[in-house]
């Protein structure tokens, strides 16, 4: 059992280090430049993303670290380690939900709503300028709670 333990803390520690370092991404440039083009442009850039995303290998990363995460929080539950299962609780409660559960809850539906706006009309660039404070605001939520997950499996790999 204690394998298991190690190798889904590694997992779920590099699995939360990877997203939070594409979350990063999103956070500190990719949003910013969009945001400096206009706003048909960045609409259709950020729809072209939304599509893409979804058939892409980060899906078979945010998923699974998420069912990781769960399967992390079960094992610390069933035998508590002290301060590693509170390490483990943590990190699997900040990616499932500050990363995973917020991403289906805020994220996902405004990029729905981007998705149904096309061109360069009032509608459009109003949509565009709430969308980007927005979304980016919570992908700094998501970034920062993916980031402090991987640090808690880290350390709590570390006492085990």
């Amino acid at each position: 059992m204690q394998i298991v333990l190690i190798l889904s803390l590694v997992a779920a520690a590099i699995g939360s280090g990877l997203v939070a370092g594409i979350f990063f991404a999103f956070s500190t440039f990719i949003m910013t430049a969009f945001s400096r083009i206009p706003a048909e442009q960045g609409i259709a850039a950020m729809n072209s993303i939304n599509v893409t995303i979804v058939r892409s290998p980060f899906m078979a990363l945010f998923v699974p670290t998420a069912i990781l995460c769960l399967v992390i929080a079960v094992l610390a539950l069933i035998n508590w380690r002290g301060g590693a299962s509170a390490l483990m609780l943590a990190g699997a409660a900040l990616y499932v939900f500050a990363s995973f559960l917020s991403t289906i809850i805020f994220n996902v539906p405004m990029n729905d709503a981007l998705e149904k706006v096309s061109g360069s009309g009032p509608e459009a660039v109003a949509l565009w300028s709430t969308y980007l404070r927005d979304w980016t605001w919570w992908n700094h939520v998501r970034t920062v709670a993916s980031l402090l997950a991987s640090l808690a499996f880290v350390r709590a790999l570390m006492i085990v």
